[in-house]
Order: C-alpha cells, then sequence, then structure tokens
C-alpha cells in the first residue's frame, strides 16, 4: 500500500529537497524513522540552528532546503531563525509536526495552536484539511518558497504519514516556469530616465545580480553603493567603481546621495534605515527608481519608478539598450561627489583601497599592537583581509564590528558577504555550517561576536558531527559592546552586565569542536597562517577564540 509518507518522499526526490533538517519529538517520528537511504537527516541541537543551517544550505545551493519542526516547542524555537529567513529571502520548506489528527479535537498532550505561531514571517502556512492533501501541500509550499523567496510552512498531524495515499491527486504542478524576461517598450520610461541623467548612482542591495549589476555600472560610469544592512553584497566591493554602504540615517544619506539626479535601487529597497530621524530620504530634485522582484519591497518603496522583475534581467537589459551618447554614459558624476576611482585607488577616502593578493588594507587600520596590548577588532579583520581566499564565503554576526568588517574585508564574490538582515542573533555559526555543507569545496568563513555566538553555539556540534570544516572567527570582549555604546548615547548606566566569565573555546569543545585562544598579534598570525590556505579542503571545523578590546571611538 502506498502511504501519504511515501507519496511525500516522492515530491520530496521530484524537487531536490533530499536533505533534512531536524531535531526529532515524537509528533515527527512517524515520518523520520526509517528513512529510505537517499534521503539524509541532519541534526541540529536546537530549532533555532535546524533553520539557520537550512538556511545556509538555501542559499549555497540557491534552492529550498527542507526542515522539519516540533510542533509548538520546536516552530516557537524557530520563529527568529524563520524571520530571518524571510527578510533574507531564502526558500525553506519547513514541515511542522502535530498531535494526532483523531483526537486533535480534545487537544491533547502535544497538541499545537500553529498555524499563527510565526506571524507574518511565512509566505504561507498550510493545515491540510486531509491527510491525502499533504503531498501537495509540501508540493506547493516548494513553489511558494521558490516564488516568494521566504519559508512557507506545512503543519501535518502525526497519523497522517501512515494514511493511504492511492488514485490521489497531487494540488500543484510537477514542473514550474518563471520566466524572467521584460520587453522592450516596458523599460522605456526607465532607460529615459537613465539616459537624461546627469550625475546617477546606483544602490545596489541583495537581490542584485553581480554579472549584469557590473554591466550596467560600467555602462553608466557611475558609482555604485552598498545598501545598509543588507543581508548580502549586491556588488563587487573591490571594484573601482564601489563608493561603500550606503549610511542608514536619512540625515547622512542625503549627505551620501546629494548631486546624484537620478538614484537607482537594484534588489534593494528605497532605501534600509535603522535610527529615525525626520526629514525626506533624497534631496529635492532627485528621482529614484527602484528594480526589484519583491512584491512587498517594490509596493513599500517611496520611488518615482519602480520594476517588479528580475534585476539581473532587467539590469542585462539596460546595459544594452543605454545609447552611448547618453549623458551618463562613460562619464563620471558630478563634480561634488568623488569620481569613480581607476584601479588600485580608493573609491572614497574612508574606504581603504581594493585588495589584491597578498597586500592589506592600510587606511584607517590601527597600528600593530605593541607586545602586551590587546587587539582590537580592526587587527583581526586586517589579517583575515590579508589572507582570506577571493572565493571565501564570508558570515558576518559581529555588530560592533560591521563597519570595520566593510571597510576592511571587501566582498569580491556574491557570496564574500553575508549577514542576518532582520538584524536577530543566532544566524552566524549555523548558517556557517549549512553553507559548507552546501559548497564542500568553498572555504567558508563565520566572523562573529562573543555575544553573537551564544545564540547559535548549538551548531558547533553539527559542523563537528558532519565534518564541515568552517572557520568560525569569535571576536571575544565579553560585552554586548553595541547596546553599551547604546546606553551611553541614550545617557544612562546599561543594567546589563559583561559576560566576561564565558569560555567560547570552552563551549566549542563541550560540544566536540577543536578551539583555540588567541590573545595576542602573534598568535592570531600564526594561526591564520596555518588553517587559511588550507580552509578549502578542512573537514574538521575550528574556532578562534580571538580576545578583543572594545575600540573606544566605535559608535554604533
Amino acid at each position: 500500500m502506498t502511504t501519504v509518507r511515501d507519496a511525500t518522499f516522492d515530491v520530496l526526490r521530484r524537487y531536490g529537497l533530499t536533505t533534512i533538517f531536524g531535531n526529532p519529538g515524537s509528533t515527527e517520528v512517524t515520518l523520520l524513522t526509517g528513512l529510505p537511504d537517499d534521503l539524509r537527516f541532519v541534526l541540529a541541537l536546537h530549532e533555532g540552528s535546524v533553520v539557520g543551517m537550512a538556511t545556509g544550505w538555501a542559499i549555497g545551493h540557491e534552492a529550498p532546503a527542507l526542515a522539519v519542526l516540533h510542533t509548538t516547542a520546536g516552530l516557537g524555537n524557530a520563529v527568529g531563525a524563520i524571520a530571518t529567513a524571510r527578510v533574507n529571502r531564502v526558500p525553506l520548506v519547513i514541515l511542522v509536526g502535530q498531535q494526532d489528527r483523531r483526537h486533535l479535537a480534545l487537544e491533547p498532550f502535544l497538541t499545537g495552536h500553529l498555524s499563527g505561531l510565526a506571524g507574518d514571517y511565512p509566505v504561507r502556512v498550510d493545515q491540510p484539511v486531509r491527510a491525502q492533501d499533504v503531498p501537495g501541500a509540501v508540493a506547493r509550499a516548494f513553489h511558494e518558497a521558490t516564488t516568494f523567496r521566504g519559508p512557507a510552512l506545512v503543519v501535518v498531524p502525526m497519523d497522517d504519514w501512515e494514511a493511504p495515499f492511492s488514485g490521489e491527486t497531487v494540488a500543484a504542478p510537477a514542473r514550474m516556469v518563471r520566466p524572467a524576461g521584460i520587453p522592450d517598450d516596458d523599460l522605456a520610461p526607465l532607460v529615459e530616465l537613465l539616459s537624461g541623467a546627469r550625475s546617477p548612482a546606483i544602490v545596489a542591495g541583495a537581490g542584485a545580480g553581480w554579472e549584469a549589476l557590473v554591466a550596467l555600472a560600467e555602462r553608466l560610469g557611475c558609482p555604485v553603493f552598498q545598501e545598509s544592512f543588507g543581508g548580502r553584497a549586491g556588488f563587487p566591493q573591490d571594484h573601482p567603481q564601489y563608493a561603500g554602504v550606503l549610511p542608514a540615517d536619512r540625515v547622512r544619506l542625503r549627505e551620501a546621495l546629494a548631486g546624484h539626479d537620478v538614484v537607482l535601487a537594484v534588489g534593494a529597497p528605497v532605501f534600509r534605515q535603522y535610527p529615525y530621524v525626520p526629514g525626506p530620504l533624497v534631496a529635492a530634485g532627485t528621482s529614484v527608481a527602484v528594480i526589484t522582484d519583491d512584491p512587498a519591497e517594490a509596493h513599500r518603496s517611496p520611488a518615482d519608478l519602480a520594476y517588479l522583475a528580475s534585476p539581473s534581467a532587467v539590469c542585462a537589459r539596460l546595459a544594452a539598450l543605454l545609447p552611448s551618447s547618453s549623458p551618463a554614459a562613460g562619464r563620471a558624476p558630478a563634480p561634488d561627489i568623488p569620481e569613480p576611482p581607476s584601479a588600485g585607488r580608493a573609491p572614497m577616502a574612508d574606504i581603504p583601497e581594493p585588495l589584491s593578493a597578498g597586500r592589506a588594507p592600510m587606511e584607517d587600520v590601527p597600528e600593530l599592537p605593541a607586545v602586551g596590548r590587546p587587539l582590537r577588532a580592526a587587527h583581526v579583520l586586517r589579517e583575515l583581509a590579508l589572507r582570506l581566499p577571493a572565493d571565501t564565503v564570508l558570515v558576518e554576526e559581529t555588530p560592533s564590528s560591521r563597519p570595520d568588517l566593510h571597510r576592511l574585508v571587501p566582498a569580491r564574490t556574491p557570496l564574500g558577504f553575508l549577514s542576518a538582515a532582520m538584524g536577530g542573533l543566532g544566524f552566524a555559526v549555523p548558517a556557517a555550517v549549512g553553507l559548507r555543507m552546501a559548497l564542500p569545496d568553498r572555504p567558508v568563513v563565520a566572523v562573529v561576536g562573543d555575544g553573537s555566538a551564544l545564540y547559535g553555539v548549538h551548531g558547533l556540534w553539527s559542523a563537528t558531527h558532519y565534518r564541515v570544516g568552517a572557520l568560525f572567527v569569535v571576536l571575544s570582549n565579553g560585552r554586548y559592546a553595541i547596546m553599551d555604546r547604546l546606553a551611553d548615547k541614550q545617557g544612562g548606566k546599561a543594567p546589563w552586565p559583561p559576560f566576561t566569565e564565558v569560555d567560547m573555546g570552552g563551549l566549542a569543545r563541550s560540544l566536540g569542536c577543536p578551539a583555540r585562544r588567541v590573545d595576542s598579534y602573534d598568535e592570531l598570525t600564526a594561526a591564520l597562517d596555518e588553517v587559511l590556505p588550507s580552509l578549502a579542503a578542512r573537514e574538521e571545523p575550528l574556532l578562534l577564540d580571538v580576545t578583543v578590546t572594545v575600540d573606544p571611538d566605535f559608535q554604533p
């Protein structure tokens, strides 16, 4: 007899969902026990790590990943990670266990009130009416996750898996085609806007496609900014036209974009902010256009012109359509904006030169610490930048050091910078594990604050057990440095203490992950020189617990 479980496994195989990230519970035991040999179960020790690892896997494969969660407790533990996946626009299919359908009306032990538990963050939540509807619901979840680039949940009562499935209809297409092209006539308004621009600028977001955007930027000869607090780099940050990360408050935003009469946001909203500051986003007389495939991003952007389409397809066609004789093409921005730099020159005064092999960015880096003096985060990042292979996947979760990382470690590949666009903690460690599992031939480095690492430390066990050779560089200052500074700015005393008793290396070793303590510059360079050259081939994870002091000039 074919069961719902059998039919669902066929759906998983059809869509490549054959790696299952999970932390098992009793409501999923009928699904997970005795898995076929072609389905692989990957254990994480906390549901936040389950979804975080699946998120990294999906980013690495550029396709949905599969996670299984345990009723209310599992879904509740994973909500923050689900929110991160949604804001980072990562497709996930998530199966959530539920008590036996036959006595749900009596609300037995482990019954879950699940439909709204993750709020609006899932792109879809489905609770199939019949057991026989589960395979179709899983197939639809795959399509919904792919189309809307986010997590799609299917709640499945534990007895549904053993129900018969014979002659039933799977309510989802076997194959979905999403044409990405856009007619030239539809692009005419944007071509006209850019062709007439005196001094255009581009804001690249996580949804931008590198190759097509580079072609467009070079056609326009304009500076390219990275969106603030983006989930990934949208443009090569060693490119001579890269102009740095856009400020996240309106005053500095207007200053950065002053003199540009047309600003084009590609794969980014208009515009991400952090502290509220009154006033307009851009100066009077500046036209704003946006290209995004995210309907919500397009609909909420205060733009003069918005395109809901594939950014890569639009940019590639724009680069071909823009006339070479247009005022913008091949010309530098207005005189009051720095010219796009030539190769080997810094794009802006506070942005270091693009890295070349074997050379470190030198501007704005503190002098090397004297013997016996503590390291700063910038020292660590500078030495990383010297040694990182160009194809390194770098995951960031160090709020108080992110400006230094942006300044010192430019992303040279599309995965050269990844972060939690949601802003919550607990992403980097498990995401790095999932990324390395998906991309076993690429070096993966997570740069994480100790406060951040504590939210996802469970992921180190999975890294060890599954021989995931990622490097975790923990910048340990024993405090929430960014919160301390915010309290200082607020003018009051922070009520939270430091947590200097925490031993990140000890925690890592207790989870089976090798770890080293790094207290000095010589220890740092020795460890990096040993590990980084062979990182792509490494099969064992390593955590470097690097003691750093808070930069006295740091301001959030």
